[in-house]
């Protein structure tokens, strides 16, 4: 770059605006009199034959050119008792403190906005991020060169002297989140934490006082000579993130401590960019190595989703006389509830429904373990109080302390009984016409105690008859006002799906359900049984019609001792 240009862009720009702003806005809104009026209309010419005139030089001409149009400005240098010379040597000794400022700066922001669009809170990226800032706002402000163009007031001394004890708060909170400073890290990151946001608060309400100071710097440099000497004498195995740690202390500390022990030049922030660069370093091999853990676990999760899903039933069985639907919908990726049906046939099913404690895994895992458990005990399908018992048998000790509710039905098409069992769960609805009641048998958790007996209530149901299995995550869902759903809520909601297929019916009362809650903070699971009676014989004549096999005629001869008269009975089988 040519001497004259730098001279311009350097000397003259920085002279003109920063240092004599002030003066020189007092000085444009006097009037111009005398020959200093009809300067502008010969100076303008001057620019522009100056401009036209440059070989490759153009930029410095014009830099000459406005001297020359604004030749009062020398009034300002002469009061402003600072000469160029001055100024260029004020900026060359801020030079690389003024970019190291940017730098720092720039990767406090940038690291800010990385956790803001990967929108999650890492705690090494957010702590170094405004350690980064700061130290950076911090040069700036030591800065010659501004101190030249800010007045020297009080709100001055002091932002300059809070922001140098608030500068180590991030730095200590980030050793702490990357675990370099032991198994007290907690502690004294609290005590030195309360100790610098003090001295801030004091500095702004007090004043800087050179008290503040050597505190600062004798906290500062103890906390350095420990880490380092923390760091020679550690056993901890020396992995990637140590390594480099211990490089960027080292650096750090080696000097600050000429900082503050000699009367040398600032080195500190050339150290401070050596620990940033390590800092940086250990900040993002961890974000990414973490991203990738969980995305590992993402992956997981979906497996384990697919898996349980496959645990419910991909379809319910056809019949005449009974027609069921059902709607899960998980708080997570993996839940607690869970249904089945445990045995069908075209005039008998046996549903069972059942909600873990907790959510996530280890209600999922749980989830599966009843699964098994009504599986091994489908002999007792037509009796759930018999059911229920069995799989409080097999399930006790082995929940690791998680409870289970359940509720177990049987329905006998043929006959129209209902037999109806629960273990801690929420009654089950019956809609007939337009009046809801409530099914009622309730016994104590699943795997809570062992050696409970489960009793049944039965029900003759009515054609056309329809049955709510549920679990309680549709009752305590909340609205923004904290008010829960409700056991009346859902049953005003029941009463509305009379003229609907049961698909419809659970839509209606899962859309009410969703549409109530501001936030689902529980698993959602609700099963629908429509009731619709059809003659047993009837039905098993259809059937055997239907596969163009003719009902058989069974004849029974009977002949007595002394009797030869035959004696003749019609029947038809059953199925």
């Amino acid at each position: 770059m040519p001497e004259n240009e730098i001279r311009f862009r350097f000397i003259i720009a920085p002279t003109a605006f920063l240092c004599f702003r002030r003066s020189f806005v007092r000085f444009r809104r006097a009037p111009l009199t005398g020959e200093h009026s009809a300067a502008p209309h010969s100076n303008q010419r001057h620019v522009l034959t100056c401009c036209q005139d440059t070989d490759g030089d153009s930029l410095t001409a014009l830099g000459h050119a406005l001297l020359m149009r604004y030749h009062s400005l020398a009034m300002v240098l002469a009061d402003s008792q600072l000469s160029a010379a001055e100024v260029l040597r004020a900026f060359h000794h801020d030079e690389p403190y003024l970019f190291l400022g940017s730098a720092f700066t720039t990767v406090g922001v940038v690291s800010i906005c990385f956790c803001f669009i990967r929108r999650r809170f890492d705690a090494l990226l957010v702590w170094m991020a405004v350690f980064a800032h700061l130290y950076g706002q911090r040069l700036w402000l030591n800065a010659y060169l501004l101190q030249l163009t800010i007045p020297h007031t009080q709100f001055f001394a002091r932002l300059t002297a809070g922001v140098d004890y608030l500068v180590p708060i991030p730095a200590f909170l980030f050793f702490n989140a990357a675990g370099f400073l032991g198994r007290r890290g907690k502690g004294i990151t609290i005590a030195l934490v309360t100790l610098f946001s003090i001295l801030v608060i004091l500095t702004f309400t007090v004043g800087p006082l050179q008290i503040f100071r050597y505190i600062n710097n004798g906290v500062i440099v103890v906390a350095i000579l420990v880490m380092m000497v923390t760091m020679l004498l550690s056993r901890r195995p020396a992995d990637r993130d140590v390594v480099a740690v211990r490089v960027g202390i080292f650096a750090f500390g080696t000097l600050s401590l000429v900082d503050n022990l000699t009367n040398w030049n600032r080195v500190e922030p050339y150290g401070f960019a050596i620990l940033l660069g390590c800092l940086g370093y250990v900040a993002a091999r961890r974000t990414l190595q973490r991203d990738e853990e969980l995305n590992e676990i993402q992956q997981e999760l979906e497996l384990a989703r697919r898996i349980q899903f496959s645990l419910l039933p991909a379809s319910f069985p056809s019949s005449r006389t009974f027609r069921i639907a059902a709607r899960y919908v998980p708080m997570n990726t993996v839940a607690g509830d869970f249904y089945d049906v445990v045995s069908a046939d075209p005039n008998h099913v046996a549903l069972l429904i059942a909600d873990v404690s907790g959510h996530g895994m280890p209600a999922a895992l749980i989830a599966s373990m009843v699964k098994m458990a009504a599986l091994s005990q489908r002999e007792y399908a037509a009796h759930p109080a018999r059911l229920l018992t069995a799989m409080n048998k097999a399930l006790y000790g082995n929940t690791q302390g998680q409870y289970v509710t359940a509720a177990a039905l049987h329905l006998d098409a043929g006959s129209g009984v209902l037999r109806y069992a629960a273990a801690g769960h929420p009654a089950m609805l019956r809609l007939n016409g337009d009046r809801v009641t409530e099914v009622v048998e309730n016994g104590l958790l699943l795997a809570a105690v062992d050696g409970v007996t489960y009793t049944e209530t039965t029900v003759i149901l009515d054609p056309g008859d329809r049955l709510l299995l549920y679990t309680d995550g549709l009752l305590e869902a909340r609205n923004e006002a904290g008010k829960l759903f409700g056991e009346a809520a859902l049953i005003d909601a029941f009463r509305l799906t009379g003229s609907l297929l049961p698909e419809g019916a659970a839509d209606v009362i899962l859309g009410k359900v969703r549409a109530w809650a501001r936030v689902q903070d529980d698993d959602l699971t609700l099963l629908v049984c429509d009731f619709q009676p059809i003659n047993l014989t009837n039905h098993a004549i259809f059937e055997q019609l239907q596969r163009r096999q003719r009902p058989r005629l069974v004849i029974v001869i009977q002949l007595p001792p002394f009797d030869h008269g035959a004696a003749r009975q019609n029947t038809l089988p059953n199925s």
